[in-house]
């Protein structure tokens, strides 16, 4: 692997620096009203963002993953629920134009309305009744065709930016399937009848991400809006998890990134009375910071990895390990370091007006984020061994 960076990847960090600076004068009332950050949406609209890893052939930027985990890592540090949201774009548009069982006039319309219209597509897979601690995705949501097209009912949980967007993208159980692991996805407008938007996104960080909860009531759509369906859409997931998931791993990156140069600020300018340094100079200090950078340099490295074998191999059981070890290094350093930052920034860093504290409740979602520490480590855990997922017993007793 080539740590250098590219002139081309250069200059995307460098954009991406000068828009999370504009991002950084807003991201506290977003994160206090729980607001979608829509100007930030429109900035990177603008900037051309929606088809940055959209391929060359099909009108975009062509952008590699490792170009977009570079970038969101900048973008993070900023405004991490605008990160964390608009990936969500990318990590359900690329599989669609990266797969080859999704046809090729799917493709072209998908690209037409990114490329083209510059529309904004969300993705909402998750329900109720799935945990990312076992991994499985049973779907509850029902596709049954009707009138030239399907009938959709069910409810969705964590749509990222689901009433900032043009579209979202759904998940549901075909009618007449006998696969449990059958699926269809749907490609729903933003205003449609039957659908409804639950809005309880009120919780501890990644507040303006807004991923409040889709309900569909006998949803009608035409033939269509079904971008993709098949009988076996675990294979699907799993092809594409760099997207689908993977592709978070460096916003929380960035949010442990924003969080050690708060720290930075915080003990070079806070001047304790009476002495005549600041608090940079008290050992304990310096050693809390010395074992952040090392933190953030190693999760910084072993993403970077995980993306470039991405690009270089595809989908490859090493490729998926290096995507599990990424999350869980990261998830676990974003956890430590603004953990810590907060605590050195003592007293005055718990305020709602402190950064540090905004931090400290984005960066806990960290580890938590599908997929969470403890499910990366159980595959990273087979794959080390050689173990087939197969040959182990499930971790709870099936029904």
């Amino acid at each position: 692997m080539d740590f250098q960076l590219t002139s081309e990847q250069q200059r995307l960090r460098n954009k991406c620096r000068e828009l999370a600076a504009d991002f950084a004068t807003r991201t506290a009332a977003h994160d206090r009203d729980a607001s979608h950050p829509v100007e930030n949406y429109e900035r990177l609209r603008e900037e051309g963002f929606l088809a940055l890893t959209v391929g060359k052939e099909w009108g975009g930027a062509g952008a590699s993953f490792l170009d977009h985990t570079l970038a969101y890592e900048v973008l993070a540090q900023g405004c991490p629920s605008t990160a964390l949201a608009f990936n969500m774009h990318a990590s359900v548009v690329m599989p669609l134009l990266e797969s080859a069982e999704v046809s090729v006039a799917t493709k072209q319309r998908v690209a037409e309305l990114v490329v083209r219209e510059h529309k904004l597509i969300a993705g909402n897979f998750s329900e109720p009744v799935t945990t990312s601690l076992i991994g499985e995705r049973p779907l509850k949501a029902r596709a049954r065709r009707a009138e030239g097209g399907y009938r959709i009912t069910g409810r969705k949980m964590f749509a990222s930016m689901l009433e900032a967007a043009d579209f979202v993208l759904v998940m549901a159980y075909p009618g007449g399937a006998t696969s449990p692991s059958a699926g269809v996805i749907l490609m729903l407008p933003r205003e449609i009848e039957g659908r409804f938007v639950d809005s309880n996104w009120d919780v501890l960080g990644m507040r303006a991400t807004r991923s409040d909860s889709l309900i569909l009531d006998e949803c009608w759509l035409p033939e269509s809006a079904a971008v993709f369906r098949s009988d076996d859409m675990g294979r699907f997931r799993h092809s594409y998890l760099n997207w689908f998931w993977g592709s978070n791993t460096p916003v929380y990156l960035g949010v442990a990134q924003a969080a050690f140069d708060e720290l930075l600020s915080v003990v070079h300018t806070r001047q304790p009375e009476g002495y005549v340094q600041p608090l940079a100079y008290h050992p304990d200090v310096r050693r809390h910071i010395a074992e952040m950078s090392a933190d953030l340099e190693a999760a910084r490295l072993i993403t970077y990895r995980s993306a470039w074998l991405s690009d270089t191999q595809g989908p490859t059981a090493e490729t998926t390990a290096a995507l599990y070890c990424a999350k869980y290094m990261v998830g676990e350093a974003v956890s430590r370091i603004t953990r810590t930052a907060l605590t050195l920034g003592g007293a005055h860093g718990i305020f709602k007006t402190s950064r540090l504290e905004q931090l400290f409740r984005d960066g806990a979602l960290g580890p938590l984020h599908p997929p969470p520490s403890d499910f990366c480590l159980y595959n990273l855990g087979l794959y080390e061994l050689g173990i087939d997922p197969a040959d182990v017993l499930p971790p709870m007793k099936p029904a």
